[in-house]
């Protein structure tokens, strides 16, 4: 009987010099394809997001005509919070429309940081009142924020505690004029 290991060797070598050209060629193109086709697609969602996330605000136009801008914070006064409770409260509605307005509305931001970045801390009785008063905010175009607490310490979880409101004094005057300091 015939020895033939030489021909399964030349045979293989055959098949892996075959399979490095085709290898080498057309699957590399299609998972190439394939690779690009979901990057496109997540750069495509991900553009729709920074479309919805990134259209500025009105306020952005009043930064442009008027000079004097200030934030009030608007804290719940029937909550009974202690006076820690509301400073990290209040804390938390600077900081959470602060945020809000980097992207959104930088030109008002820039304008409130300009003026010294006043802030005004005011009292409401109620969560009703507070809801009323940002119903009037935003109907007057003023960027708004509520902080709802996690309910760790204090209060009961998910109560709204403090709202924080930014724009041209004049207009967050005719929002918040009839408040009391706290």
């Amino acid at each position: 009987m015939m020895d033939l290991t030489w021909l399964s060797t030349i045979i293989g070598a055959g098949c892996l010099a075959l399979g490095y050209c085709i290898g080498a060629r057309c699957p590399a193109r299609i998972f190439v394809f394939a690779r690009k086709a979901k990057i496109a697609a997540a750069l495509a969602s991900e553009n729709k997001q920074n479309k919805k996330a990134k259209e500025p605000l009105e306020i952005e136009k009043l930064a442009d005509i008027l000079e004097d801008f200030k934030m009030v914070l608007v804290v719940r006064n029937d909550l009974k919070m202690g006076k820690g409770k509301i400073a990290a409260q209040c804390s938390h509605a600077t900081l959470g429309l602060y945020k809000k307005l980097q992207h959104r509305a930088p030109k008002a931001l820039n304008k409130w940081e300009m003026c010294a970045q006043p802030k005004v801390v005011l009292k409401i009785e109620s969560e009703e009142d507070m809801l009323v008063l940002q119903d009037r905010a935003k109907s007057l175009k003023l960027p708004t924020h509520v902080t709802i607490d996690a309910g760790r310490t204090q209060i009961a979880p998910n109560s709204r505690t403090v709202m924080a409101i930014l724009g041209p004094v004049e207009v967050v005057d005719d929002v918040t004029g009839e408040l009391k300091l706290l």
